[in-house]
């Protein structure tokens, strides 16, 4: 069965990228050497693999790497570091929710 993966890497200057790939280890050492094309992280090298998902339908990994690309840095380190409960906390609507660090009058 062939497998496939979303991704997080830290790049050199502290942003993180998101992508998909079928082969993990090809792709981070595509990443760091720049072999495949002028991207967001041939700039940004070396670039260090902080988060990944394997998924069996490629449709889903998809789906997870384009949700991520939509979160803010944040949100992408709750995921990193495990912390599910900021996860949740910084998925809150701001508009439809005071943010934690406003004032209640």
């Amino acid at each position: 069965m062939k497998y496939y993966y979303t991704y997080i890497l830290e790049c050199a200057d502290s942003s993180y990228y998101t992508g998909i790939t079928s082969d993990l280890t090809k792709r981070l050492v595509q990443h760091n050497t720049g072999t495949t094309f002028d991207g967001y992280t041939r700039s940004r090298r070396p670039v260090v693999l902080v988060w990944h998902e394997q998924f069996a339908d490629p449709n889903q990994a998809i789906l997870v790497e384009k949700q991520i690309k939509g979160w803010s840095r944040r949100k992408k380190k709750a995921l990193i570091n495990g912390d599910y409960d900021n996860l949740v906390e910084f998925s809150k609507n701001y508009t439809q929710h005071a943010h934690p660090n406003s004032r209640m009058d």
